[in-house]
């Protein structure tokens, strides 16, 4: 589809701005998996002033063990306090680590920040079955999808704008 005159929308951009917010987040998590391919991959609401962590959606063989949690939990509490990405090689040696599926052996939790950069609102978790499965390469290009989806957000909550 060819973009219309004057600056109207295409049908494609009509649609995507139609669709619910969790449709666009599991749209966005198929992307992200299908590129990587990977095993898991999550989206997760920050809400500090409630010190709360809530799943949006997810894309993988289950569901999140633990959907809405305390800030102070896991390794985003980790990306939260510092941040900045946790990458995870070893789960089954790292304490901060809240098993989301039992196969899981390595993690990267990217945090989203708000429009001043400031402020973590959300993350994007990814999951694998394989140590040391997120080089240096991968974590660069979830750091990119995390920068973009700092539009998502604002979207959803004009608060955050």
């Amino acid at each position: 589809m060819g973009r219309i005159a004057c600056g109207q929308q295409t049908d494609s951009e009509k649609i995507i701005k139609s669709m619910h917010y969790s449709t666009k987040a599991a749209c966005i998590l198929d992307a992200i998996r299908e590129d990587g391919h990977y095993r898991w991959v999550g989206l997760y609401d920050v809400d500090i002033p409630r010190g709360m962590v809530t799943n949006i959606a997810w894309c993988g063989p289950g569901a999140p063990a633990y959907r809405t949690f305390p800030i102070t939990k896991g390794l985003i509490s980790r990306a939260i306090a510092e941040r900045k990405t946790v990458n995870v090689g070893d789960t089954v040696n790292d304490p901060g680590y809240m098993a989301t599926l039992a196969t899981t052996r390595s993690e990267i939790i990217v945090p989203v920040f708000d429009a001043t950069g400031e402020r973590v609102i959300g993350t994007i978790d990814v999951e694998s079955e394989r140590m040391n499965a997120f080089d240096t390469a991968a974590q660069a290009l979830l750091e990119d999808c995390a920068r973009l989806l700092t539009a998502f957000w604002i979207a959803t909550d004009p608060v955050l704008a």
